[in-house]
C-alpha cells in the first residue's frame, strides 16, 4: 500500500521531530529531505561544484555528523536555489514517496513539487522569534558559539531566500493543513498531526 504524507515548513518550526514521530506512529518510512540538501551543501563547503555534488550524493553523505551547523544550513539553502541541483535530487525523493508501506517526507516543497498528490499535506510553522529561540537552544546546547540575535538574523535571511527562489520556493500547498506550533509543545503538535493523518489513513 502506498500512502504519502508531505510535511513542509520553515526551519525550526518543529517539522523534523513531528515527521519522525508521525512516521513511527503509523509504521511509515521517513525521509528528512533537508538532509539531502545539507549533505550537498557540506560537500560544496568542501570545495565541490554544487551540481556535481548533488548528482553524486551517496547514502553515507546523509550520515555525516556536521550537517546541523549554521554554515551548512546556509550552504544548503544556496544550493537549493539552483535549479540543476534540485533536479538532480527530485527523482530520489519522488521514488521514496512512492514506496510501498507508506512514507513521510519533510522539507520545503514536498506538497507543492515533490509529491503534489500526497494523501496528506501538512504545513508546520511558528513565529520567527519562537523558531529562532528553538534553534539557538539547539545550537548552543551543542557547544556552538551563537547569539539569539545572530540566529534570528540567519533564520530570516534563509527564510527570505527560500521563499524568493525561482525553483520550488517555500510555500504551503493550497490544500495543506496548517499547524502553527508557536504555542504548542512537541507532544501537542504531534497529536494534531497524527489526528489529521489518521482521519485520512483510516479511510484507506
Amino acid at each position: 500500500m502506498m500512502f504519502a504524507v508531505a510535511i513542509d515548513g520553515p526551519a525550526a518550526a518543529g517539522k523534523g521531530t513531528l515527521s519522525k514521530r508521525v512516521a513511527a506512529h503509523f509504521g511509515f518510512a521517513h525521509l528528512d529531505t533537508g538532509l539531502i540538501y545539507r549533505a550537498t551543501g557540506a560537500r560544496v563547503l568542501g570545495g565541490e561544484n554544487p551540481v556535481d555534488a548533488a548528482k553524486t550524493l551517496r547514502a553515507e553523505d546523509l550520515a555525516r555528523d556536521d550537517l546541523r551547523t549554521t554554515e551548512v544550513a546556509q550552504a544548503a539553502s544556496k544550493c537549493a536555489a539552483i535549479a540543476e541541483v534540485r533536479a538532480a535530487l527530485v527523482a530520489f525523493q519522488k521514488d521514496f514517496a512512492a514506496r510501498d508501506g507508506g512514507a513521510v517526507l519533510d522539507g520545503r516543497d514536498i506538497g507543492t513539487v515533490i509529491c503534489p498528490q500526497a494523501d496528506v499535506k501538512l504545513f508546520v510553522t511558528a513565529s520567527d522569534e519562537i523558531r529562532a529561540e528553538r534553534r539557538f537552544l539547539e545550537l548552543s546546547g551543542k557547544g556552538q558559539e551563537v547569539t539569539r540575535e545572530g540566529v534570528l538574523k540567519d533564520l530570516r535571511i534563509r527564510d527570505q531566500r527560500d521563499r524568493d527562489r525561482e525553483a520550488a520556493p517555500l510555500a504551503a500547498a493550497a490544500d495543506a493543513d496548517l499547524i502553527d506550533t508557536s504555542d504548542m509543545d512537541i507532544d501537542e503538535a504531534v497529536a494534531v498531526a497524527i489526528s489529521t493523518v489518521g482521519k485520512v489513513f483510516r479511510r484507506r
